[in-house]
């Protein structure tokens, strides 16, 4: 790498650090502005309400709007404009919601198939690494998923689902609270 360097410098496609002229940089007054001054402006809500007024003008057709409809138009614009954005709430701490027996409020009453594989999933992988079934293993069953399945089915598996909401609430379902 430094035989590259050498070579590159010989041919002038790299100066040396030492043939750079310095040059004098006049010093101006800096100008440093609060954020008081910076007016506070929402770039993403100001193209926003461009292309609400875009849609509400065109609507209209060929035709100005009126200047009845012109003023309803900003009067609209105004109020979204000062409307509070909440971009984030912080003062919400997850809890649980509790679960009484056959009441799922978080939901569907049924294992959706997205558990139903999780499950199936986990259980025949513990199978087939040696786990104890919880059932006498069927005749029919070839798989270690034949078992899990069998297990899933008769809702022998100590397991419990846990079904969250956007804002962090959650709720601890056990296995046999679903319906079959």
């Amino acid at each position: 790498m430094i035989r590259l360097y050498n070579v590159l410098r010989k041919f002038c496609y790299l100066s040396d650090v030492k043939e750079a002229p310095l040059v004098d940089v006049p010093q101006t007054e800096e100008v440093v502005e609060t954020l008081e001054d910076i007016p506070e402006s929402n770039a993403g809500l100001n193209k926003a309400l461009d292309t609400y007024r875009k849609l509400i003008e065109k609507k209209g057709g060929l035709e100005p709007l009126s200047e009845k409809d012109q003023e309803s138009l900003e009067k609209r614009i105004k109020e979204i404009e000062n409307r509070e954005v909440v971009e984030k709430v912080e003062e919400h701490e997850p809890e649980e919601i509790p679960c009484e027996k056959g009441k799922i409020t978080i939901g569907p009453p049924t294992l959706t198939r997205f558990e139903k594989a999780r499950i199936m999933g986990a259980r025949a992988l513990q199978l087939s690494l040696g786990a104890p079934p919880f059932i006498p293993i069927p005749k029919t069953a070839r798989i270690s998923l034949d078992i899990a399945m069998e297990e899933l089915e008769q809702r022998v598996i100590p397991i419990t689902i846990r079904r969250v909401l956007p804002n962090g609430d959650f709720q601890n379902i056990p296995i046999d609270y679903f319906e079959k």
